[in-house]
This record gives structure tokens, C-alpha cells and sequence, in this order.
């Protein structure tokens, strides 16, 4: 099953299986201590399933001279992402990487880690080689320059 589920306006991040009940479920360790089932335990899906991939969530704006797509990316270092536009196609690809601290043992895991990729359909025509793009506070910002077409006048010939 993927990490995430489409719902209206987006995604979302789910480690549970639908209509699944995610009420605490104790048990102990080899020390006796209490704790919260980790979520693989809990639903029998990985935490960062590798063969998954993630998927961003994304806006994309419009104005009478370019197409704006704008995400949350944060935690991405600038040398994880790639952005690549062919045709009418925007992809955004990345990876998002942590290290648990160590002798850490999970309690809640809801964060995607990972590898990630959004394909979007843009729709308008755009001069992708005038697109840039900005990484500011964790917002990843994508301008694309419409193309303008050309209006040919059609004259009456009687």
C-alpha cells in the first residue's frame, strides 16, 4: 500500500490501513518498559518501504504571464532535488534524508523519508528555458514564463 492517500485538495501521509483502528496499543520490552507499537508492528507496513515512492503535495497558481508551482519541501538539502520540464510535463524529484538518533526507538513515525517525485501535467505552454526555481524556508517556488502564441488576422477577400 503507498504512504500516502489522495483526499480533496491533496495528499496525505498514511502508515494505517483504512478503517483501521490506531487506539494506543501497549506492550513491553526486554527491559519492561511500556511503549507504543512502532507503526510497522502495528500495520505490517514498513516505516520508508524502499520499492515507495513519496509524493508531494503541490499549488500551482496562475498569472497572465507564468505558471507558479509552489511545495512544502523541507529537509531537502538543494543538492537532493531535480527539476526537469519536457514538454507540458513539470517533474520534481528528490530525496528526503534523517538519521534517528541513536538508541532511539520510534513512537509516532507520521514524516515521509525518502525518495519522492511529482509529475505535473502544466496547463498552459511554458519556455522552460526561462523557468527558475527557489528554495526558501523549506517552500520549494517554480516559475514558469508562458509562451504567448500568435493571433494570425484573417482578412474578408470578396
Amino acid at each position: 500500500m503507498p504512504p500516502f492517500r489522495k483526499i480533496a485538495g491533496g495528499y496525505t501521509m498514511m502508515w494505517h490501513k483504512p478503517n483501521m483502528s490506531l487506539a494506543p496499543q501497549i506492550k513491553t520490552d526486554e527491559h519492561g518498559e511500556y511503549f507504543f507499537f512502532p507503526p510497522e508492528e502495528l500495520t505490517g507496513v514498513a516505516m520508508n518501504p524502499a520499492a515507495d515512492e513519496g509524493e508531494l503535495a503541490v499549488d500551482v497558481f496562475e498569472t497572465p504571464l507564468e505558471l507558479i508551482v509552489q511545495s512544502t519541501i523541507a529537509g531537502v538539502k538543494i543538492n537532493d532535488l531535480e527539476l526537469s520540464i519536457h514538454n507540458d510535463l513539470l517533474t520534481i524529484r528528490g530525496r528526503r534524508s534523517h538519521e534517528m538518533p541513536a538508541q532511539a526507538r520510534p513512537l509516532f513515525v507520521e514524516c515521509y523519508w525518502g525518495p519522492f517525485s511529482r509529475s505535473i501535467i502544466l496547463p498552459a505552454e511554458v519556455r522552460g528555458d526561462e523557468a527558475s526555481a527557489t528554495l526558501r524556508a523549506g517552500v520549494l517556488t517554480v516559475t514558469l514564463p508562458k509562451k504567448h502564441r500568435s493571433t494570425i488576422p484573417v482578412k474578408q477577400m470578396d
